[in-house]
């Protein structure tokens, strides 16, 4: 059995009096790949968001290859794991202290996160956007990380595309570039927020192919999206939420086919 890569615990998230994520509770172990589907709203997104700290939690931890994210724990851990996590610092020993920005911005430099809108540089070709995260935040010798952009533009499928700018791309391959762009860092977990929603349908295939390659190759990957033929083809685990709770997982087989809750059928029922 491999190692726990990703543990979401206990996790809460209110925007104002909206509660968005009550309880969560998940784990994606190292080399697995976890579909989350669920109908909008059910905090799919905000889960994703609060692995990487882009959404900071209420309540309950999220720890990535047992490094608590967005936190540090007090002394007494025993205490610390038991104790809210309630943004602003100053909590008392036994409790979790919010990471200044620079340490959370350090700890983000291991995950990467590919987003629905492909967020590339406007001003940047394609090959600048990929070196840029690895020559700032981590300190690579720009020609290093030039090698290692175009190796992942080949491997995505845009060697030629490398002095290209966004606007010159379709949908698609400026995916498949910020695909490229997160994995530059070596993050140890990729994080996908409906890679597939901004694009055309005929774009769809080639943007599911690199991940189904990066799930080929051992890529711990949590990917949100409502593709049911990729969960189903590439998922280790499916996980349904809905109503900011984790509502059914398991493997795709059972999930999809023959999934015990009655909310997972009502849903499954209208998308499949």
């Amino acid at each position: 059995m491999s190692e726990v890569m990703v543990d979401v615990h206990g996790v809460h998230k209110s925007f104002g009096t909206l509660e968005v994520l009550r309880g969560v509770d998940l784990q994606v172990r190292a080399g697995e790949v976890t579909v989350i589907l669920g109908p909008s709203g059910s905090g799919k997104s905000t889960l994703l968001r609060t692995i990487n700290h882009l959404e900071k939690v209420n309540s309950g931890w999220i720890s990535i290859d047992g490094e608590l994210i967005g936190y540090r724990r007090s002394e007494d851990r025993r205490a610390a794991r038991r104790a809210p996590a309630e943004g602003g610092g100053g909590r008392r020993a036994g409790k979790l202290h919010e990471l200044k920005e620079k340490d959370v911005l350090k700890q983000r430099t291991h995950i990467g996160f590919v987003f629905q809108n492909f967020n590339l540089f406007p001003h940047l070709t394609v090959l600048e956007n990929l070196i840029e995260a690895p020559v700032s935040a981590l300190r690579r010798p720009r020609g290093q990380a030039e090698e290692t952009a175009r190796r992942l533009l080949d491997r995505v499928g845009l060697a030629d595309k490398a002095g290209a700018y966004p606007r010159q791309l379709s949908g698609g391959q400026q995916q498949r570039v910020a695909i490229a762009r997160a994995l530059a860092l070596e993050p140890k977990v990729l994080l996908f927020d409906e890679p597939t929603s901004a694009l055309d349908p005929e774009l769809v295939g080639e943007v599911l192919d690199v991940i189904k390659d990066l799930a080929r190759t051992g890529t711990t990957m949590i990917v949100v999206t409502h593709e049911i033929g990729f969960a189903r083809e590439v998922a280790d685990t499916v996980v349904f939420m809905d109503g900011g709770v984790v509502v059914e997982q398991g493997p795709p087989a059972a999930v999809l086919d023959n999934p015990r809750q009655e909310r997972t059928r009502a849903f499954l029922s209208k998308v499949l």
